[in-house]
């Protein structure tokens, strides 16, 4: 194989995909006397728990079982689980905490049987006032933990020094997964209490892990597997692991399969979200729009329980600089405590909602100083060189190309020209106004709990020359399979086709991380190669002895071997290796280097690198009834050296695209007594193709490799594309500030759907 373009190698399930041939838990074929569950929810969202009559349930055809809080306590012992406090249980115990929460699982024959019999189930709940908003929790004094601080400078003494000082808030929408396969899995029984788990999850080995503790066996007990997921975006990170450990429980209880699939009208009830935010703001500025002090207080909507939110706000924090330099600052994370299911990873794991609070302020400096919001944000930027590159946690920028990435786009988007044309359009319109705005991305990469940065691979070469692999990363869609069976490709110079990934099991390679934080192919890829390069070293040596050559001459290269002067097929060479008792399997394991991070301080080094982006955004706006279209919108975006670029353009415009949904249409909405009211497509709006810009231009940036020892020198794609979406949302503000005859500025929530951009138009601010 030669070193071709990377983007010729296609999706590993492109056709299985298209043609429905790949398989996913709920295709697979079910052992005999598979049992099924559904759960009866509850309808209240806080509440004390008198009685919970299932005896109709008991009575329907083809019902095995139901299970109660109270049965897991009793033959099992462990009802609460938690990825990081064992705060969520099961199914509710003496309290309802949200609504939606599972009273108790029914076990039947068959799915529908087992609906029909949850539906008979009733709850006597004494109901008690509910904590819904964000408002509401900050009221209360309602919180999961102290707050999360993070400063640099003296940003209270600063704002009142400076020229000018603005203050305001801004309410930042949740967003619901909405991933094509809801929560699935199926348990199986295996001899001497050994249970296999098919999970629909990004976290195998916390699946493994909770599933161990619920049944009280140990970790080796217990496999779970992964071949590929309908979507995740970190929705399946750890909302799996409630669905699996009730399955293996009954599947324990009655040693038979057991399997589970959420309605997508209960998976939007019982699932978490991406958070919602209340963010407070204070910042002093100079003439110039340069910031000398700012204060920036995030309120997040947890939920009832911990989940990942501490971890979640964390990054908020780390992304409220985005690409800033700020000399005095101060940011605070409050982990509000609501009835409301438990929020949690969501794409971007809450470095959006920083992001887009400061790209807000920088555009509201932009609009008080009647200046250029790219101006503005190009003087605010990060610098080559000390003080200027170093973030208020006090990671210094080692690799800043965001000023090289934005004079390119600036120049390719024709952006001072179209600004322009704008201005004479919204002169010569009464109705329609145009809005125009830039972001830029600055995302940090690495897992911010630091021993979470960890893989492993295990590499097979068979004695035909075939190779097999398997790592820690699990396949939601993203193409994660095929980027690292590239890296394998490339390190044994064969074609893609010699290549196997077998579905992600904790039985083969142990104690992964979540395929999250997008480290997928960096961490995994970097996995695989060491295990690679381990089986090269033996090939190697044995060739050098065996050939009489030196191992510097010894290389290989479109499937064959190369040894000095002459050349061997690769099958060949491994048959040799074979017959010469070589060991030609390994396993490969990689911790990111130089990272770590001092939670007391908030200071040190928390990203291995930061990933960059720029967008240019134009929309056109009815200034009547509110309605936009996004028309036009350019991205540029920084990958490194892609491992693939047909995927990596995939991923960019995909999560442009779920960013515009989160910030501009999928609203979540409660009801004052905590219901969840938009639970499906009929009324939570995702992107459809109608919303895709016609204009929609993606490069990739290859000009400047990152100087860490990344995978091929090559960077994250999954989570940093996301943000570019905020341009979209800023260039909405902008065309109502356009619109708008007073020239305030205009308080416009996200998502900005149609009422609330009419309300920017028409409504006192």
């Amino acid at each position: 194989m030669s070193n071709t373009n990377p983007s010729n190698a296609p999706h590993d399930s492109a056709i299985g995909h298209v043609t429905g041939e790949a398989t996913y838990i709920d295709d697979l074929n079910i052992p005999q006397n598979t049992h099924h569950i559904a759960f009866a929810l509850s309808k209240v969202a806080h509440g004390k728990i008198n009685s919970i009559d299932c005896q109709k349930a008991r009575a329907m055809p083809g019902v095995k079982a139901v299970l109660l809080s109270q049965d897991i306590e009793r033959e099992f012992g462990h009802l609460l689980i938690g990825p990081v406090q064992k705060d969520e249980p099961l199914l509710a115990k003496d309290t309802v905490l949200f609504y939606g929460q599972a009273l108790c699982a029914v076990l039947a024959q068959t799915h529908q049987q087992a609906t029909l019999a949850a539906a008979t189930i009733t709850a006597d709940i004494i109901e008690l006032e509910p904590i819904v908003t964000v408002g509401q929790a900050i009221e209360k004094e309602s919180y999961l933990n102290a707050p999360i601080k993070m400063k640099t400078g003296d940003a209270k003494s600063a704002i009142p020094k400076a020229d000018y000082q603005i203050k305001g808030e801004l309410d930042i929408g949740g967003q619901e997964h909405f991933y094509l396969e809801t929560q699935t899995a199926l348990a199986i029984p295996k001899e001497k209490d050994e249970i296999v788990v098919h999970s629909s999850t990004q976290n195998p080995t916390e699946v493994q892990h909770l599933v161990a503790e619920v049944l009280g066996v140990p970790m080796h007990s217990v496999e779970v597997l992964t071949r590929r997921m309908g979507g995740g975006f970190g929705g399946k990170e750890t909302d799996s692991s409630q669905i699996a450990c009730l399955s293996a429980l009954f599947a324990k209880k009655y040693n038979i399969p057991v399997k589970a699939r959420l309605p997508r009208y209960e998976d939007f009830l019982m699932t978490g979200k991406r958070h919602d935010f209340v963010v407070k703001y204070e910042v002093g500025f100079n003439s110039q729009g340069i910031v000398q002090g700012i204060i920036i207080d995030y309120y997040a909507k947890c939920g009832y329980s911990l989940d990942l939110s501490y971890a979640i706000v964390s990054r908020t924090l780390f992304h409220s600089d985005n690409c800033y330099y700020f000399e005095n600052a101060q940011f605070r994370g409050f982990l509000c405590k609501t009835n409301t299911t438990s929020n949690t990873a969501f794409r971007g794991f809450g470095g959006p909602q920083g992001m887009l609070a400061i790209e807000n302020i920088m555009q509201e400096i932009a609009q008080f100083l009647g200046e250029d919001a790219c101006v503005i944000r190009q003087r605010n930027f990060y610098q080559k060189n000390a003080p200027k590159n170093i973030t208020p946690y006090q990671q210094i920028i080692e690799e800043n190309i965001i000023s090289e990435l934005t004079d390119s786009l600036l120049t390719t988007s024709n952006y001072s020209k179209r600004k322009e044309q704008i201005t004479q359009f919204n002169a010569t319109h009464n109705i329609l106004k145009k809005g125009l705005a830039f972001s830029p991305v600055k995302f940090g990469v690495s897992f911010t709990t630091t021993f979470l940065n960890q893989a492993g691979a295990l590499v097979n070469v068979y004695n035909d020359g075939s190779i097999y692999l398997n790592h820690g990363g699990t396949e939601m869609g993203q193409g994660l399979f095929t980027k690292i069976a590239y890296v394998v490709a490339m390190e044994f110079g064969v074609s893609m086709e010699c290549i196997k990934v077998s579905a992600t099991s904790t039985a083969k390679v142990p104690n992964t991380s979540a395929t999250a934080a997008s480290s997928g192919s960096d961490m995994n890829g970097k996995a695989a190669q060491i295990a690679c390069q381990r089986i090269k070293e033996n090939m190697i040596n044995f060739a050098s002895e065996h050939f009489s050559i030196s191992k510097k001459q010894i290389a290989f290269s479109d499937g064959e071997v190369i040894l000095d002067k002459q050349k061997m097929p690769f099958t060949e060479f491994v048959k040799l290796c074979y017959l010469n008792r070589v060991e030609l399997f390994s396993n490969g394991f990689y911790k990111t280097p130089k990272i770590h991070y001092d939670r007391e301080t908030a200071t040190g080094r928390p990203f291995y690198y930061y990933a960059y982006g720029v967008s240019v955004s134009e929309v056109l706006l009815d200034c009547i009834t509110g309605e936009y279209k996004i028309t036009a919108v350019d991205i540029l975006h920084d990958v490194g050296n892609s491992l693939n670029k047909a995927i990596d353009k995939g991923q960019i415009v995909g999560a442009y695209i779920q960013g515009i949904g989160w910030l501009c249409t999928e609203e979540l909405k409660w009801d004052d007594k905590g219901r969840l009211t938009t639970t499906g497509p009929a009324t939570y709006k995702i992107p459809s193709i109608g919303d895709t810009p016609k204009h929609l231009n993606v490069e990739i940036q290859n000009k400047y490799e990152p100087q860490e020892d990344t995978i091929f020198k090559s960077k994250a794609v999954g989570e940093p594309p996301f943000m570019l979406a905020i341009s979209s949302w800023l260039a909405i503000k902008d065309a109502i500030y356009n619109a708008r005859q007073d020239k305030k500025v205009a308080k416009l929530p996200a998502p900005a759907t149609f009422e609330q951009v009419h309300n920017g138009l028409h409504l006192d601010t």
